[in-house]
């Protein structure tokens, strides 16, 4: 691709700009209260707006507001100014439009991969403590059955249906989860670190893994990562959070949106990486993570 082609696709997403956002981050502020201290700003100014359908990656040094940022869309946490929406609505409590996957394995202990792939189902149509009527027995063996498809889509067999967590290896574990989050059929699935824990041959799959579920289902996906090659891999757009100052008192701001080209070829994503490692770590690469996966 040309330099010119290439440094055109650094502005922000042009389907961004011309279609109505999914999810409108104004003017956002998240300050944490201290005991006898001045009240500690984590974001500062945040002003996002992002499409239905965006696959966008959030990078950024460890204590900048990545995770803060998910808590907000997913309204586990409220700001203390500026408001975050959802298909033009306030943000106030958590629902099943934001499915969520944290960085340590969300599975239930005690419950089989079954169970915990049909567990949002049940307690959102039959109850946490819902009776066994014949209706409700041929909901769950419905349930059932479509978790048992989802399953096969992270690449699992049946059989692992009815082992525990405690039986399956890390990325089989973040599969599960993966399916517990996709089969409320969320319309944006927030992604916290999902693969940092696995390791590198692990994580190249689950890479393409969650790249073809986006390309199947065009879900918005939000994806906090340390890695700044993961981040352009996998993403349509790229978020970069920092502090322009370097002042930790002020809060982060977005420092880098960064549209990445459909048709990026290798030396454009060498290049596009390199800009997200000098937004994301502006005093040297001594604190970013080296590339820990071959090509998604």
């Amino acid at each position: 691709m040309a330099t010119t082609q290439l440094a055109a696709e650094f502005v922000p997403s042009a389907v961004a700009a011309a279609s109505a956002a999914m999810i409108q981050i104004q003017d956002v502020v998240v300050e944490y209260r201290q005991a006898g201290k001045v009240s500690k700003r984590i974001l500062n100014g945040i002003r996002l707006d992002i499409s239905q359908g965006e696959f966008i990656s959030i990078v950024g040094q460890t204590g900048c507001g990545k995770s803060t940022l998910l808590r907000l869309v997913l309204a586990e946490e409220m700001p203390a100014g500026g408001r975050v929406l959802v298909e033009g609505n306030s943000r106030t409590q958590p629902d099943p439009r934001c499915g969520y996957v944290p960085q340590k394995y969300s599975l239930f202990p005690d419950r089989t991969v079954l169970g915990n792939i049909t567990f949002g189902l049940e307690v959102t149509e039959i109850g946490v403590f819902g009776g066994l009527s014949p209706s409700r027995r041929t909901r769950r063996k419905e349930f059932q059955a479509e978790a048992l498809g989802y399953l096969r889509r992270m690449g699992l067999h049946e059989s692992d249906a009815s082992k525990y967590p405690h039986q399956l290896s890390g990325g089989m574990q973040q599969r599960v989860a993966i399916a517990q989050a996709l089969i409320m059929r969320p319309k944006i699935l927030l992604m916290d670190e999902a693969f940092s824990a696995l390791d590198p041959g692990t994580r190249s799959g689950m890479q393409r893994l969650i790249r073809d579920l986006w390309r199947e289902t065009r879900t918005t996906i939000l994806f906090v990562t340390h890695n700044p090659q993961e981040a352009v891999k996998l993403a349509t757009r790229v978020i970069a959070l920092g502090r322009e100052s370097g002042r930790e008192e002020e809060g982060a701001g977005i420092v880098l949106d960064l549209a990445i080209p459909e048709a990026a070829d290798d030396e454009d994503i060498s290049e596009l990486v390199r800009r997200v490692e000098q937004s994301t770590f502006p005093q040297g690469l001594d604190d970013a993570p080296e590339a820990e996966s071959p090509p998604v």
